[in-house]
């Protein structure tokens, strides 16, 4: 089976689905986070995070503007 990317809309305290798929791809990284993995997000950005750190990287670089 062929991994596919998913589009995600992401909610303040969720995610909907937009187009079905079996991970998204962290905005800092580029690593593929598995759907039913995925934890860190910004609602704001309409971006996905591997983890806290990548989470915490992006905030700190964009208090930094």
């Amino acid at each position: 089976m062929t991994k596919k990317l998913a589009k995600i809309k992401y909610l303040p305290n969720n995610f909907q689905v937009i187009e079905t798929g079996d991970y998204v791809e962290c905005a800092v990284t580029g690593k593929k986070i598995e759907i039913e993995n995925l934890t860190y997000w910004n609602v704001e950005l309409q971006e996905a995070y591997f983890s806290y750190k990548e989470a915490f990287e992006k905030r700190e670089e964009l208090n930094k503007k």
